[in-house]
């Protein structure tokens, strides 16, 4: 790879490899060297400007969590020499909560959570990020009703008119990566089954999952085949019925070895008028960041993962609810 350290034998290497160093081996001055000055970070929760930004909140993380650890689940990938690189990085993280932190007070509970970094890279820089973490499967296994920490969150923070507000598309600016991924077909596969799902068509799931399928979704929601990804899904889409979809990227890979795999950023915009996930309608006005992840076998999408930031979708309607 072009402008890149040599001890890196291909791409899904250097993302796990440096994030290893960065996160478990404490080395966060890298951070310095492999973040530009300006970087871009659109996390569900909220947008990061600057690398220094960055390095002040993963100081506070492992504070928190002195154990934290990061396992890589998948690299799904694009881009090459004459272009950025862009990694969707799904990874399952734990830590055990021995410091004070946005958790609250140390509690000695250990989490495991899923997590999804779309990052773009130049010469081995990072210089754009879109981030979404499980937060409400975290927040739920250190103690905490996720609506509660909220309305706690939010009073902490001053009350609706001054609570940090979570990342939605008028905060962003444009970074350094204008990419939408790549052609490839197993990413167009996956991009038109999530269309019809957020056109209602629950059916398409039957007629393009494996039966078996695994699935996993936000709140540390995990189960089997087509009866658990309709609840999933219908439970999100009728909390915002009329929200609109919107594909922003769009990976497929099919390297040799591997089955073929996709991943897709999106969103969904609009207003709480419908019971689902989110409880009873308040009319919020409400953006979801989300990013799904699939292997495709030979009877359809045998596995799926999508993650979207449960804490800051509720933050949204009790900021609005007062």
């Amino acid at each position: 790879m072009k402008n890149f350290d040599p001890k890196w034998r291909d791409f899904p290497h250097f993302i796990i490899g440096i994030t290893k160093e960065i996160w478990e081996d404490r080395q966060i001055a890298l951070l310095e060297s492999c973040y530009a000055p300006d970087i871009i970070v659109r996390g569900a929760g909220g947008m990061k400007l600057g690398c220094a930004a960055v390095i002040d909140d993963t100081l506070a993380k492992m504070a928190a969590f002195p154990d934290l650890q990061i396992f890589a689940e998948d690299v799904i990938w694009s881009g090459g020499e004459t272009q950025h690189y862009l990694s969707s990085h799904r990874s399952v993280i734990t830590g055990t909560q021995t410091g004070d932190s946005i958790y609250g007070p140390a509690s000695g509970k250990r989490y495991y959570a899923r997590c999804i970094a779309d990052c773009a890279v130049t010469d081995g820089v990072f210089d754009d990020e879109w981030l979404v973490f499980d937060s409400s499967s975290i927040v739920k296994q250190l103690g905490h009703d996720p609506r509660d920490f909220v309305r706690r969150q939010i009073a902490a923070e001053g009350g609706p008119a001054t609570a940090k507000r979570v990342f939605t598309p008028d905060q962003d600016r444009v970074g350094a990566y204008t990419l939408r991924g790549n052609d490839n077909e197993w990413g167009g596969k996956l991009v038109d089954i999530l269309n019809r799902i957020m056109r209602k068509d629950i059916a398409v799931i039957g007629q393009t999952y494996d039966r078996a399928v695994r699935i996993e979704h936000a709140g540390g929601q995990g189960g089997w085949s087509w009866g658990f990804a309709e609840a999933a899904w219908m439970g999100l889409r009728s909390s915002f019925p009329r929200a609109k979809f919107t594909v922003h990227h769009v990976i497929g890979n099919d390297e040799a070895g591997r089955q073929p795999r996709a991943a897709v950023r999106w969103s969904l915009d609009g207003r709480h008028e419908g019971f689902g996930r989110f409880g009873a309608p308040t009319g919020a006005e409400v953006h979801v960041m989300g990013i799904t992840h699939v292997d495709f076998g030979p009877w359809g999408i045998q596995r799926e993962f999508t993650q979207v930031d449960e804490i800051a979708i509720w933050k949204q309607i009790e900021m609005q609810a007062g």
